[in-house]
This record gives structure tokens, sequence and C-alpha cells, in this order.
């Protein structure tokens, strides 16, 4: 097997990247980059090789945990963990992409993101998202996690990063893990609680989205609040 160093110059990726450009290396040639080395059986680009094709194909890859990484022989945990980093930042790239900058004209446009992100969480997860003036996205938040209620959802960190963002309304989104997807006494009492203090504070309070595995229920389209 022959290794990355003992090949020449010209035909080594951080050589070839350098000359022609990042566009010029092929998938597992930009892995093997991020891997660094191999082992003394397995270069790094055939170790490059390997987890593609065990993730059945480039974009498979974001989708592997630590534990599938680290069964991969030559995969260490130095490796593993630049690797799951560097996924990681991708997704988060993506879902930026994905949400950000967009205006929002409708609940079932929140509800096809987050149906994705959160219908297989057990835990439950409470977003904002903060709108400017023409309700377009300033800012997609997780602030809180666990059961949803008064006390653990505060008001002054939706409405601190509401003044921070400089947005102009919200839209709240949150998940039942149970995937039954009516509202509770406590996603009521808190709704309309974080309604009021938007009026207050001269910042509307557009929506509150609770999304399950298939469904979703959103307050305005209940006719509960006005879009």
């Amino acid at each position: 097997m022959t290794k990355i160093k003992e090949l020449p110059k010209e035909e080594r990726p951080i050589e070839r990247l350098l000359k022609n450009g990042v566009d010029s290396l092929s998938n597992e040639e930009l892995l093997a980059i991020l891997l660094k080395s191999g082992t003394r059986n397995c270069s790094s680009k055939q170790l490059a090789e390997n987890l593609i094709k065990k993730a059945g194909g480039i974009h498979g890859l974001k989708n592997l945990p630590l534990s599938k990484l680290l069964e991969e022989k030559g995969m260490g945990t130095v490796k593993a963990a630049t690797l799951l980093a560097c996924m990681t930042l991708y997704k988060r790239i993506e879902k930026k992409d994905l949400i950000y900058r967009k205006k929002i004209t409708s609940s079932k446009e929140v509800v096809e993101y987050f149906m994705n992100e959160l219908k297989d969480e057990e835990q439950e997860h409470f977003y904002c998202i903060y709108l400017d003036s023409t309700k377009h996205i300033l800012e997609n938040r997780l602030l809180f996690l666990g059961t949803l209620n008064y006390s653990l959802v505060h008001p002054r960190e939706i409405f601190k990063e509401a003044f921070i963002n400089g947005a102009v309304s919200l839209i709240f989104v949150h998940n039942h893990p149970t995937g039954e997807v009516l509202p509770s006494k406590n996603d009521i009492e808190l709704t309309r609680q974080l309604e009021e203090i938007g009026i207050l504070h001269g910042i509307k309070v557009e929506d509150h989205i609770i999304v399950g595995k298939e469904k979703y229920y959103s307050f305005f389209e209940d006719c509960e609040m006005v879009l």
C-alpha cells in the first residue's frame, strides 16, 4: 500500500490543492487531508475510501456517529473527533443556509424545517425565531431544553436576544416527543404570558408552533394569534 508521503510531491493531496485549487481534489483526497495519516497497512487515502464506502457515499459521512467512526480500522479517537467536528460544522452551516435570511410567509414554512430537525428528539426543545420588519429571519436560537413551563422558559432570555438582534417579531417552536401536538395547559399559559410581555416591549409574537413526529399545531392557524 503506497503511503501519501511516498507519492511524488506533485501527486500528494495538499500539494495538489495548493497548486491546482481545492476543487481539483477528489472526495477521497479531501478526506485524506483531514485524516492526516493512515496506518502501516492503510494509507490515509485508502482509509478515506473505506469511510466513504461505510457511509454509503460522501453525503452519508455527516450522519456517522463517533461509535461508527471508531469501528473503522485505523481510526483513532483524534481522527474520529476531527472528522466528527468537521461534519458537525458542515451540518450547522447547512442549517443556517436553509433557514437564515429566509422570509417567513406561513407557519408551514417553519414546520417543514423543524419537523425534520426535531422529529427524533426525545427531549423537548424550545426555539425562538427572531424576525425583522419584513419577516426575514435574523436569528434562530435554541433557548431551552426540558419540559416546557413558565419557570424554565424565562422571558428575560427570549427578549434579551430580541433586543440584541433588533427583532420586531418572534415565532416560538417546540416539540412534543410523544408525537401528540395539542398544546398543554403549560403551553397555553406560557404562550399567553410571552404574548403579553411582547406587547409591553413592542415585539409581536407571531406564532407558537408545536411539532410532533408527523403532525404539528399552530396557535396562529388555530386563530389564537394574528400573523
